[in-house]
């Protein structure tokens, strides 16, 4: 029996939110300052999350790993934001938008929370427009918007190439007027080590300040969780160096299922790898593929001339070049999902047609040519220029791209070298967003009472595969318009409650528990460094878990992954002392819980004998070579419970997935 409870309201689809919202328990005002609440994680979803329930009265503690807010993650996101407002007039809708999403995650997602999010999308350009965030305009002065993967709409709201950077500043200019007036408590360069549970609810966090090394207890009435996402167990992904899944894993340890382990976003536009030596990936935004043509050589000794240094892609003719993208899926083209695109992209370096002089030879084309060329020719009789050079077409065009996209190039040329005005990128799928997460109901309240997770950090919204430009959606709607009503319905029953004490045993036993475990690791003889070990599993992760999974390398990941776990536990060695800052000895923390992490999402593969989104099982693939979905027997969520140390004795939850609104059909973008 399934312990699990959605708590999706009844009735209609366009009116569970309303009607939700018009029936919940609600605090008072003048209750408000009663109540603590802490926010773990202070990017897009736990930023705005913190401001609006400042705003509203509560007592707000934060806690943020980096230096400041503004270096959350979250500022990395480059291409846009969605919302369903329709200003281009191109048949866009909440409906469309929620179908899309549902379309777009493979069918995977639970119907009631994404047209939530649809709903309240709108509400979020006008409350960012409000703080002042500079979005894109057209020609008229009205907001712009672009396109994205997997839709036939513009619906994309953007800010240049730095969207996420631009959204996040509005954040956190709401969290530190809160900050000002004394009704948020920042407390950066803290980390969250353990969640704890008094009498059954979600008391506190055991935190380490990162700067002192002082571990801190901190109780609250309620805990919400906002710490992203876990792309960093593959080690090499487009995620920020101290981006981990600690605190999501920590209370999954403490009682929170944690569902969908195994759906990985891999995002088809990130500059290859290197080298052996490389720590991290960079993303190039999937807004470029508005304007970008992704292709190959067709013929394989171009290929291997190209690899070679013996010739330069700009020297392709256009009938030798294979728009692979264009030749598959004529009716979305370069604008598939993320997932479509990115397992394109492997099977055509696969066949040997990598351009990429690296060891794997793996990496495909992005031109902007004929961007270039067309944008320039409309600038030219906009300027009533007739019979323009060649190289005024040029400029014009330049100039269009330019102002489109122009941080994102020339941070391609400070990486690379290559100037993407005149050589085409070079690009190639990597680890980017985890759609799976800890399960919360349609309150976004885990299976622990009081301990709620907002934002990437769940696994609500997204399904088997994320669209371009929705994990900001997610984030703001969850911070903004959803969590600070469900919340209270939750809190109403605490005015009386009085502060939570910190000197109780549970608070006691869990800072020993953090404790010990920092003394272990300080004095533990090994030989090997925390990274060693993040390697390992990374390469165990990506090359077995990663873009192709089969039934036979999910059996050995999970082997190989318990061989990982337990030499960590020998032979880690991490240098320095208990007090002051220790970065190895925040790694080893998190790397622990990566390695337990990486186990459980091998699980999750295995069990689920299908293909769908980001999953891609090569034993459940069409002819054609697409995601073969089992509608029969996995239209689920998979919810893990906890069970001890030994990963491999994790019980499996099932919230099966009803799709009242929409028909559930064989996915195709062609």
């Amino acid at each position: 029996m399934s312990k699990l409870d959605s708590k999706i309201p009844a009735g209609p689809l366009k009116d569970k939110w309303k009607h939700h919202k018009d029936h919940m328990n609600l605090v008072a005002p003048n209750n408000r300052d009663k109540i603590d609440i802490i926010v773990v994680g202070t990017g897009l979803a736990g930023g705005s999350a913190a401001a609006t329930l400042a705003e509203q009265g509560y007592n707000v503690k934060a806690f943020c790993y980096q230096d400041s807010p503004r270096r959350a993650h979250s500022i990395a996101a480059q291409g846009g934001i969605n919302a369903a407002k329709n200003y281009q007039g191109d048949g866009d809708s909440t409906y469309r938008l929620f179908y899309d999403t549902i379309k777009g995650g493979d069918y995977r997602a639970r119907e009631a929370n994404v047209y939530r999010l649809a709903e309240v999308s709108a509400n979020i350009i006008d409350q960012c427009v409000s703080q002042g965030v500079p979005f894109g305009r057209d020609y008229g002065g009205q907001l712009d918007n672009r396109s994205f993967g997997g839709v036939q709409v513009k619906r994309t709201f953007y800010a240049k190439g730095q969207t996420g950077q631009q959204l996040l500043l509005g954040a956190y200019s709401s969290l530190s007027r809160q900050i000002g007036k004394g009704r948020v408590k920042m407390y950066n360069r803290h980390e969250m080590l353990d969640l704890v549970i008094v009498d059954g609810k979600a008391r506190g966090i055991i935190a380490r300040n990162l700067v002192t090394g002082e571990v801190e207890r901190h109780s609250a009435h309620a805990v919400v969780i906002a710490s992203g996402g876990y792309g960093n167990v593959y080690f090499l992904s487009t995620n920020a160096m101290g981006s981990n899944v600690s605190a999501a894993w920590k209370i999954h340890k403490k009682g929170a299922y944690f569902a969908n382990p195994c759906y990985v976003q891999i995002h088809p536009t990130c500059i290859p790898v290197h080298g052996t030596q490389q720590s991290k990936l960079t993303l190039m935004s999937e807004s470029l593929r508005n304007s970008g043509r992704i292709w190959v050589p067709k013929k394989i000794e171009d290929s291997v001339a190209i690899r070679e240094g013996k010739l330069r892609p700009e020297n392709i003719k256009e009938e030798d070049r294979d728009y692979y993208l264009e030749r598959r899926y004529p009716a979305f083209g370069n604008l598939v999902p993320r997932d479509v695109a990115s397992r394109a992209g492997k099977e055509r370096c696969d066949a040997g047609f990598g351009i990429e002089n690296n060891d794997t030879k793996e990496g495909v084309y992005l031109d902007f040519s004929t961007e270039i060329i067309k944008k320039g020719k409309e600038a030219a009789i906009e300027k009533h220029i007739h019979n323009p050079s060649d190289q005024q077409i040029y400029d014009l065009g330049k100039a269009w791209i330019e102002e489109k996209y122009g941080n994102l190039f020339v941070m391609y040329e400070k990486i690379t070298a290559d100037d993407p005005y005149k050589t085409p990128m070079k690009i190639y799928p990597a680890v980017h967003y985890t759609m799976g997460g800890v399960w919360v109901d349609y309150n976004l309240q885990s299976t622990i009472p009081g301990c709620f997770v907002i934002g990437e950090a769940n696994f609500s919204d997204h399904g088997a595969n994320r669209l371009g430009a929705s994990a900001l959606m997610q984030g703001l709607a969850d911070g903004y318009f959803v969590l600070p009503y469900t919340i209270a319905d939750y809190l109403s029953s605490d005015i009386r409650t009085g502060t939570i004490p910190t000197d109780s045993a549970d608070f006691v036993e869990a800072e020993k528990g953090i404790k010990d475990k920092i003394d272990f690791f300080l004095n533990n003889k090994g030989t090997h460094s925390v990274d060693h070990f993040h390697k390992q599993l990374g390469n165990i992760m990506w090359n077995k878990v990663g873009m192709g999974r089969t039934p036979e390398g999910l059996r050995e990941a999970i082997r190989e992954i318990e061989e990982v776990k337990n030499d960590f536990w020998k032979n880690v060695k991490v240098p320095g002392d208990v007090e002051g800052m220790n970065t190895e000895l925040e790694k080893a923390f998190r790397v622990a819980d990566f390695i337990e992490l990486g186990q459980l999402m091998a699980i999750d593969a295995l069990h689920r004998n299908e293909s769908c989104g980001g999953h891609f099982r090569e034993d459940h693939a069409t002819p054609e070579g697409e995601a073969e979905r089992d509608d029969v027997n996995f239209k689920y969520v998979g919810a893990w419970e906890y069970r001890g140390d030994d990963i491999k004795q994790e019980v499996l939850h099932k919230e099966d997935l009803i799709y009242e609104n929409i028909e559930v059909k064989a996915r195709s973008y062609k």
